[in-house]
């Protein structure tokens, strides 16, 4: 089951039952099964109190990601700033529903085990966003 709550304007062009089924495919083809995820759209100011309160970073952020996996069962709460995506859409010059899918997908494929925290992991967590978005 995936749920998407809060609210996106039409700039964002977001189709909650097609973006679902892509996502389904997506963990699928990892061999995973969602079970569980939870998109929760907020502002900035709400994404920065919850990166100070949880994980103790005082910056702004585009994502973050509650894992609660269990094995092969993707379980989350992933937490999106549709500001910080408008605004990295503005700086990348691409369309904002395109940056919200990649930020969607990151947080996904940070369930299936991607990581980014290193230069390479970084090079092939994108190489995996732009794979996955071929997908749509």
């Amino acid at each position: 089951m995936i749920e998407f709550h809060g609210e996106l304007d039409s700039s964002f062009e977001f189709n909650s039952e097609k973006c679902s089924a892509w996502l389904n495919r997506i963990a699928g083809t990892f061999e995973k099964e969602i079970i569980e995820i939870n998109f929760h759209f907020v502002n900035d100011a709400e994404l920065l109190s919850i990166n100070q309160e949880h994980l103790q970073h005082d910056y702004y952020t585009d994502i973050i990601t509650f894992d609660y996996c269990v094995d092969n069962h993707l379980i989350s709460d992933i937490f999106i700033s549709y500001d910080r995506v408008e605004e990295n859409a503005k700086n990348l010059s691409v369309p904002p529903s395109k940056e919200l899918h990649r930020v969607i997908v990151h947080g996904v494929l940070h369930l299936i085990g991607f990581k980014d925290k290193s230069d390479a992991e970084a090079q092939e967590m994108r190489k995996q966003e732009d794979f996955c978005l071929s997908l749509r």
